[in-house]
């Protein structure tokens, strides 16, 4: 029962297809523009300046696919 509960839970995170390990790739790197924006945002300092360094993450993971949009909607 364990190894049956085991495999369908892989089999719905990584997903049947072989397009699943580009999309873990894909949010691998949205997720890393996400972490640069806020990076970025920590260093410029500006007040209220947060609305833009959260909007540039967003878009940048958003160009990188299906996956980085959904980082960017996780994250």
């Amino acid at each position: 029962m364990k190894l049956l509960t085991g495999l369908v839970f892989c089999s719905l995170v990584l997903g049947v297809s072989s397009r699943s390990w580009f999309f873990l790739g894909e949010a691998y790197d949205g997720a890393r523009d996400m972490w640069r924006a806020y990076s970025d945002m920590k260093e410029a300092n500006y007040k209220n300046s947060d609305k833009y360094f959260h909007a540039r993450g967003n878009y940048d993971a958003a160009q990188r696919g299906p996956g980085g949009a959904w980082a960017a909607e996780v994250i």
